[in-house]
């Protein structure tokens, strides 16, 4: 048997870092010029973001230092940025984490890309309009006991703890995909899933409240039941892709 060199043994993982630097490259050029045009929208921006705060009553945002309102304009033109690039940065990453396709499964990527895209937009959507105006309100007024207060509200926790929000609910919308890639390469089955259906209970609780951006119970439960629906919707797909894998297999 023929050793292998060191150069050999070293080229795949340098073929790995390099593909790995240009996903990073360009997703950092499409932020960038994302957030540059964000610049110009980001007041308006954070005024709707603002929304579930300024509907309450006797909630009043503040600013504690005098760079703050500077800071929450650059930090919400990245945020538009990073929303305006999105399709290219998911592209990109499942370009990367899906290296092993054949060219004529290449196809598949325009399939997962708006897929990944509709998904992590509604996870955002159901966050932002459903989900955070109920949990701000349970978590300003819960516990203020018989001790009468006025909540302050910096803008720059706010909007780090929207788009914490944001974010995880995002990707945890992405578990259908995730579900139907393993389902496709054969490492997962539709049946294995629905015979599973107490574990990916107690799963997706202990991740709900592993990854919920906020320590209540009511988040929690909030992330809990989408993502127990998505897991459901992701066995029925299953079957589908599965019935049309054994087809393709069987043809060759």
């Amino acid at each position: 048997m023929r050793r292998r060199t060191r150069g050999e043994g070293n080229m795949p993982l340098l073929e790995h870092v390099l593909a790995l630097r240009k996903v990073l490259v360009i997703a950092a050029y499409a932020v960038a010029v994302g957030t540059v045009i964000g610049w110009f929208f980001s007041d308006q921006a954070f005024a709707y973001m603002a929304r579930p705060v300024i509907q309450l009553k006797n909630i009043t945002f503040i600013t504690t230092t005098p760079m703050e309102p500077m800071l929450v304009k650059l930090k919400v033109s990245l945020c538009i940025g990073i929303t305006l690039a999105l399709p290219i940065i998911l592209w990109q990453i499942w370009s990367f984490v899906l290296p092993a396709l054949k060219q004529n499964e290449k196809k598949y990527l325009y399939m997962i890309v708006p897929s990944s895209v509709f998904l992590f937009l509604c996870g955002a959507a159901l966050c932002f309009y459903v989900v955070l105006p109920m949990g701000i309100k349970f978590l300003l007024y819960a516990g203020g006991g018989t001790v009468q207060s006025t909540p302050f509200v910096t803008k720059t926790s706010y909007l780090g703890f929207l788009m914490t929000f944001l974010l995880t609910f995002g990707l945890v919308f992405q578990l259908p995909i995730v579900l139907l890639i393993l389902i496709r390469i054969g490492v997962l089955s539709p049946k294995t899933l629905a015979k599973k259906r107490r574990w990916a209970i107690l799963i997706i609780i202990i991740l709900a409240a592993v990854v919920s951006p906020t320590p209540d119970l009511f988040t929690q439960l909030l992330m809990a039941g989408p993502m127990y629906f998505l897991f459901e919707i992701s066995i029925w797909l299953g079957y589908l892709v599965a019935r049309k894998r054994d087809k393709q297999l069987a043809a060759q």
